[in-house]
């Protein structure tokens, strides 16, 4: 598998980030940087300076410029060189970490269990047994917004609705479909669903051929944005015991709040539940180099917030929480130890 070459982020960003070079090059810069040569004495020696690539998401996506803002802040002591990649995205990362292309990713919550235990998408390459956890980043929730006429003020209010919920099998279709169930949907109200494409919603609510539309993001989003400002779209809270009943159930989910401040119109907290974006390697990633890229990242949390809007709300609680979809990595729970956030 070849990770594909995106266009540079820098110029959008705020945050100094190195991006990941073709690593044959790489390879042979280094060659030529380490090459002996002749009547000259040998340089003093340095601490070694360990890369690891970071794989992302899209150039137009959130993952990129939150994995620029976490490099960002583990290259600051020098010990580690991040390098960030942009890629397909949760599933290509995982695959990719996998088959020893990068060492780091960013993806799903909800990916990361199925890629462990082997289960959905990745049941036929079997369990990830490797797979291990660093951090835990943002959430990732479910946003549903209403017409504002539509009479439509909590989850329950939108069975038998026109709902678009994107198309079948998609992660915004299956997330929504999840918390459905709960709340006792059949599959015959499921069965109603539209399933037009998410780059669609804000003119499915603007043209009435929606009473609600579905996504599911990190906050503050740019689609919502444009459906809350252009179609006067309404957030409907996602809270009640099937959702208390449901993350019980599923450590990849959590219940989360849209915060308050964000969009026009929803000047409070709006309860939700979603999946969060986690920070993954694998146990054959040096423990040292994980241990001190994760000691970096912690010792800066403080920063986050300044970096990118979708880490406001992250601090080293977040970073350190206990999202138990795959082991964490032996670098990573002794650098979470050491700044008190685990008991040894």
């Amino acid at each position: 598998m070849t990770i594909p070459r995106r266009s540079l982020f820098g110029a959008a960003l705020a945050v100094p980030a190195l991006l990941a070079p073709s690593l044959a090059a790489a390879r042979h810069t280094a060659a030529q940087t380490t090459a002996p040569q002749p009547a000259m004495a040998p340089p003093a020696a340095k601490p070694a300076q360990r890369d690891l690539v970071l794989g992302t998401g899209a150039v137009t996506g959130l993952y990129l410029p939150v994995g620029a803002a976490l490099c960002s802040l583990a290259n600051r002591d020098g010990r580690v060189r991040c390098l960030v990649e942009a890629t397909e995205g949760s599933v290509f990362n995982l695959n990719a970490l996998r088959a020893g292309e990068i060492d780091l990713a960013i993806a799903q919550s909800d990916w990361v269990r199925q890629a462990f235990s082997g289960e959905g998408r990745f049941a036929a390459a079997g369990p990830f047994a490797d797979l291990r956890t660093v951090l835990t980043l943002h959430a990732e929730t479910l946003a549903i917004l209403a017409a504002p006429d539509s009479g439509i003020a909590g989850f329950a209010d939108l069975k038998g609705r026109t709902v678009n919920a994107g198309p079948a099998g998609s992660a915004i279709r299956t997330l929504f479909e999840t918390v459905a169930r709960r709340f006792g949907w059949t599959d015959a109200d499921l069965a109603g669903l539209s399933d037009l494409s998410p780059d669609r919603q804000g003119e499915l609510l603007c043209d009435g051929k929606a009473e609600a539309v579905v996504f599911a993001a990190g906050h503050p989003n740019g689609a919502v944005m444009q459906a809350v400002t252009g179609c006067s779209g309404v957030l409907v809270p996602i809270e009640g015991t099937p959702v208390d009943a449901l993350v019980a159930e599923r450590p990849d989910l959590v219940k989360a709040a849209i915060p308050g401040g964000l969009y026009p119109g929803a000047d409070e907290d709006v309860p939700s539940v979603g999946v969060v974006a986690m920070l993954v390697t694998t146990a054959a990633v040096d423990e040292g180099a994980i241990h001190d890229l994760t000691r970096s990242i912690l010792d800066r949390a403080e920063d986050l917030g300044g970096l990118h809007p979708a880490l406001r709300s992250v601090g080293r609680d977040i970073l350190a929480g206990p999202v138990a979809v795959a082991p964490r990595h032996p670098g990573a729970e002794r650098a979470l130890t050491e700044a008190g956030q685990v008991s040894p």
